[in-house]
């Protein structure tokens, strides 16, 4: 099943309470609650409070959209804790700070070995872990991305670790879906928002093609997945409610 919901951090100027507000009257089922305004790292009371205005307004915690980098940040403690607190069953990370191409080999063992330990830790709590799709980290290309996943599987023992999707900056329709069609597998969550060209945020019917083809792509991989919206133009509440329609249209045709 897909399920449509929402980033808090498109909306960073409102409160909880109004990203609440919007969300549930725009039809979306669950936030992915941001760990740099809304559900500050370290703050277990904000989160607990969050996990339970979020319930009483009919939706779910998708995830806790944490700003950890592996490999560079000490913080992996207290970013578990908040998301335990947040009833979050899942916390996204950033692959280190720099990309593929800059990382020497050193560098890359220590992000790995770091993600690993997250991993492991999180687990534990009953938390799992999904890096973010972006560039300046280690899941800048399909292809290192693939390679990081498989070095944290082997460290761990485990196939655990996931990846959030996102088409990539100035990514053609064709290159976007084959960037997906070789991560699909491992995809917990998808941002799904229209940039074109490089991040000119348009409306995301805009791009209903690549998104028709990516929503194909991960209902046939079967599972749950988050389909969170991010990123509208001007990042304008009075927006939400149409986006919200194209995306639940898109997700139950």
């Amino acid at each position: 099943m897909l399920v449509p919901g929402l980033c808090s951090i498109t909306y960073r100027q409102l409160d909880v309470d109004g990203v609440l507000e919007l969300a549930a009257a725009a039809g979306l089922s669950c936030v992915e609650w941001g760990g740099d305004v809304h559900v500050p790292v370290g703050d277990v009371a904000t989160a607990a409070d969050v996990a339970r205005r979020t319930a009483d307004a009919g939706l779910t915690v998708a995830s806790y959209g944490s700003y950890h980098r592996a490999g560079v940040h000490d913080d992996a403690d207290a970013v578990i804790a908040t998301a335990t607190a947040l009833g979050a069953p899942r916390i996204r990370v950033w692959a280190g700070d720099q990309g593929s191409a800059e990382a020497s080999p050193v560098d890359r063992l220590r992000v790995v070995a770091s993600l690993a330990e997250t991993v492991r830790r999180a687990h534990d709590a009953g938390v799992e872990i999904g890096t973010e799709s972006h560039g300046g980290t280690l899941t800048d290309t399909t292809d290192s991305t693939r390679r990081l996943l498989a070095e944290v599987d082997e460290l761990v023992g485990a196939r655990t670790l996931t990846t959030y999707w996102q088409p990539s900056v100035d990514a053609g329709e064709d290159a976007a879906i084959a960037e997906l069609a070789a991560l699909v597998d491992r995809v917990s969550t998808v941002h799904a928002f229209s940039w074109w060209p490089g991040t000119t945020r348009l409306p995301l019917r805009s791009r209903h093609s690549l998104w028709h083809r990516a929503f194909e792509l991960v209902r046939a991989a079967g599972g749950d997945h988050d389909v969170l919206l991010e990123f509208v133009p001007g990042d304008d509440p009075d927006l939400l409610a149409g986006e919200a329609a194209t995306l639940r249209g898109w997700l139950n045709p």
